[in-house]
């Protein structure tokens, strides 16, 4: 009996061991910032290659990725992101999402890859 109540213990102590070392404690760790930079990232390429972005327009927007990778830095830098750090993060990842969903729809495109910004065929109306 004192066997078997010692193997359950030692069985829940292991699990809730394991258990907690899937749980990050370390307040240096970001993974929601983190996933949503290399979607931002991820977004950004894909509209070069597909030519929704301009090359410049791409240039401006790693811009912005940069400026919020040194928010992030900074934040790290005291060796703990609190909420507040935190939130100002994702209010400049928000920000940059919001540009590159407006870059990305705009007029402007690069269809066929040249580095220049294509023309854009208006129809004229004439009026009789």
């Amino acid at each position: 009996m004192k066997v078997h109540v010692l193997l359950t213990s030692l069985v829940l102590l292991a699990s809730g061991a394991a258990f907690a070392q899937g749980e990050s404690k370390d307040p240096l760790v970001t993974p929601k910032i983190d996933q949503r930079e290399a979607n931002m990232e991820r977004r950004v390429a894909q509209g070069v290659a597909s030519g929704q972005l301009t090359p410049h327009e791409a240039k401006r927007l790693g811009r912005g990725d940069i400026a919020v990778e040194h928010s992030q830095a900074r934040a790290e830098a005291d060796g703990k992101v609190t909420a507040k750090e935190r939130k100002r993060i994702s209010h400049l990842q928000h920000a940059q999402s919001q540009h590159i969903a407006h870059q990305k729809h705009d007029r402007q495109t690069d269809m066929n890859h040249n580095g220049k910004r294509d023309r854009q065929h208006h129809t004229s109306r004439t009026g009789s």
